[in-house]
């Protein structure tokens, strides 16, 4: 194509993906130029193999199409996995070697958006990764144009194969109950219950892109209603639900109380610091310090990260840590594994150490500390305004002398636990949590972290959220 120049939405150009409004802020042509510009940077890079996956939103197959011309118009052989979740098209870029993948897929956003997730080689294609394709899509600096090829690739069967392959719960029969909630992971998980001893239920079991029980995404109590409900119908042991693309889980207890993200690696880095002792486990800075505290005790290093899963993938890769996780529900395991978030791999090695269980998911969650937090709160800020509103912050609290964790915004610690202010990497947005062992101690963070706010002249957020035992 002579002359190929193509700008993007500057939305839909984000920190993690490339996401927007189909027919609004994304098109086709958007997909064909995304391809044309990563076929050229895997190109140059000495590569010619990608892997191509889709999840089930009813514009992925109109927009996978022109994703894979693009690529192939940049001499790529393209290796389509088909409709499944992320983690299926991660493992396709190891099981198939390829130099690099991108998966169309709108994660747990509505319906009407969608989106493209990369990696290139092994490494995750984020941050200024995506920038620069967005400025070689405008200035036309693209190889020239070539004869790819492409091919269809089955690795439903190998994929669901290898997990069981790390499934070590025995023959303990478990009642299980799964929500993919209509997204991409319904069919694996439906051949997965086939192959895991014991009674499962799957609702909401076929992918339907227009998402008719509820929203695909788990860490909203709102959506694990349904499947606490049919919890307690069946008397499960358990209950996990993915969110729209399967590399985020939600975890529903044998009493239908919800396992927050940092409970559950609390419950998943055990298991993994008795076989690996003082190893690193790492978790992102709005998780409790509950979990920092049981790792230490169980062994293990924990290492406090970034909230944002390219983030954690990349410093796991430097540290060598085999398990991390974020709060969103994002798990990744590199014990045994390949060190990505897969949702559908952290079921099955969490189904295991409940099945060598002496006793109950809700009794492991009832003996971890109990404290008192806020739900993430998001608050409105200018993009311009929200990085200088935190560093204002964490040089008032320097001078103040407070005990601060700058990794990631700032997290303030005291006796009465930690409030966090962060900036979001995706939106124009703060983000901000507090967590304390009293309801006296929660109000008091509460006071300081409004106090720092109104320095920067904001408004402080709105705490209306009910206060949720952790």
């Amino acid at each position: 194509m002579a002359g190929f120049s193509h700008s993007f939405d500057p939305t839909t150009l984000r920190e993690y993906d490339i996401r927007g409004i189909v027919g609004k802020t994304l098109s086709g042509d958007d997909a064909f130029a995304i391809g044309r510009v990563f076929g050229t940077i895997v190109s140059r890079a000495g590569g010619s193999r990608v892997a191509v996956g889709r999840d089930g939103r009813l514009s992925s197959p109109d927009l996978e199409p022109r994703l894979v011309a693009g690529l192939m118009a940049s001499g790529m052989e393209v290796l389509r996995v088909g409709t499944g979740p992320t983690p299926l098209l991660y493992y396709a870029a190891y099981a198939l070697e390829a130099d690099g993948a991108i998966m169309v897929t709108g994660s747990h956003n509505p319906p009407d958006y969608n989106g493209f997730k990369s990696m290139l080689g092994r490494k995750p294609f984020f941050g200024k990764d995506i920038q620069e394709l967005g400025r070689m899509a405008a200035a036309g600096d693209v190889v020239p144009e070539a004869k790819g090829s492409e091919r269809s690739v089955d690795l439903a069967a190998d994929y669901v194969a290898r997990m069981m392959k790390d499934y070590d719960g025995g023959d303990r029969a478990l009642t299980v109950v799964w929500d993919p909630g209509n997204g991409s992971g319904a069919e694996i998980v439906n051949r997965l219950v086939q192959e895991i001893p014991g009674r499962h239920t799957v609702i909401n079991g076929t992918i339907d892109g227009t998402f008719p029980a509820h929203h695909p995404d788990p860490t909203v109590a709102k959506n694990l209603e349904q499947i606490i409900a049919e919890v307690a119908r069946v008397g499960a042991d358990l209950g996990i639900a993915l969110d729209g693309d399967a590399d985020r889980i939600g975890v529903v207890d044998n009493e239908g109380n919800i396992l927050f993200g940092d409970q559950l690696l609390v419950v998943l880095a055990r298991d993994v610091l008795r076989q690996r002792p003082g190893e690193t486990i790492i978790a992102d800075v709005k998780a409790s310090q509950v979990l920092f505290d049981e790792v230490a005790k169980a062994g293990g290093k924990p290492l406090m990260w970034k909230t944002g899963h390219s983030l954690i993938k990349a410093k796991m890769a430097e540290t060598g840590a085999p398990l991390a996780g974020e709060m969103s529900g994002h798990i990744f395991f590199a014990d045994k594994w390949y060190g990505f978030d897969d949702a559908l791999y952290s079921a099955v090695r969490l189904l295991g150490i409940v099945a060598r269980m002496d006793g109950t998911l809700s009794q492991v969650r009832a003996a971890m500390p109990q404290v008192i937090n806020t739900p993430e709160l998001r608050f409105d800020c200018d993009e311009a305004r929200k990085f200088s509103v935190v560093e204002e912050v964490r040089q008032r609290l320097a001078a103040e002398g407070a005990d601060v964790s700058a990794v990631d915004g700032v997290r303030v610690n005291s006796s009465d636990g930690w409030w966090l202010l962060r900036a979001s990497n995706t939106q124009a947005v703060l983000v901000a949590r507090c967590e304390a062992s009293s309801e006296e101690g929660l109000e008091r963070l509460k006071a300081q972290l409004v106090r720092q706010l109104e320095a920067s002249g904001l408004a402080a957020p709105d705490f209306s959220g009910n206060n949720a035992g952790h």
